[in-house]
């Protein structure tokens, strides 16, 4: 604790003075950032150092598995920021990251590491669809393989969990919010993109076009349907 403490001071005397203007404009206007993320707990995964973004820029939701409940009218913290970053931030874009050698995942595939952890087990059933895609469509994996799997399912299923939270929803019919599913790979530093058109997972490369889970284009059913009579 010692050493934090020296951190919390070494931000206080070497880090804010530098940064003094922009967290006074923080601190009058307000924020306004550039997108949402969902990212795990992990202590590997730090989500304003992937994207590189400041203060101001990100507005961070982390949980254990990057997990989005789908929408009920039960209160959640992750289901409250959700609401909060697209009706009062306006956020245009959602990242769901998972990662690499995730625990929750190696949890979801071998459930005997929860027994002494029935609030875990609990959390973990807002995954329990990933875990049936790999066991289904990828029974010839192995351990290490699988949980890769899983957590790349894991973000597919997330994002359809995202969809049914009515704030998303309106703003995805709108055409004001677009969502990314993205898998940062640690050791390599690499992270891939979920691509909503072949809905695989592609590397993000420089020079080329990022891949989108879902564009953010209008999508409205019943406009359409008056359209095309």
């Amino acid at each position: 604790m010692n050493e934090l403490m020296g951190r919390v001071l070494s931000f206080a005397k070497q880090v804010f003075p530098d940064q003094s203007d922009l967290y006074g404009r923080l601190a009058s206007d307000g924020q306004s950032p550039k997108a949402l993320m969902i990212s795990c707990a992990d202590s590997r995964v730090v989500p304003e150092q992937i994207l590189q973004a400041g203060p101001g820029e990100l507005f961070v939701c982390r949980n254990a598995g990057n997990i989005v409940p789908p929408f009920a009218t039960q209160n959640g913290g992750v289901s409250s920021t959700v609401e909060y970053a697209v009706e009062a931030l306006g956020v245009h874009d959602i990242i769901v990251c998972g990662h690499s050698d995730c625990g929750a995942m190696k949890a979801l595939m071998n459930p005997q590491m929860l027994e002494n952890m029935p609030n875990v087990a609990a959390w973990l059933r807002h995954s329990a669809a990933a875990a049936s895609v790999v066991k289904r469509g990828y029974p010839e994996l192995e351990n290490g393989e699988s949980v890769r799997a899983a957590s790349l399912e894991n973000v597919v299923i997330q994002i359809a969990h995202l969809r049914t939270h009515p704030s998303v929803a309106a703003a995805i019919a709108r055409g004001a919010v677009a969502l990314h599913g993205w898998f940062f790979d640690i050791g390599a530093g690499e992270v891939l993109a979920l691509d909503g058109v072949s809905g695989q997972f592609v590397a993000i490369r420089e020079g080329s076009e990022l891949p989108v889970a879902l564009p953010a284009a209008a999508r409205l059913a019943a406009e359409r349907v008056e359209a095309a009579e």
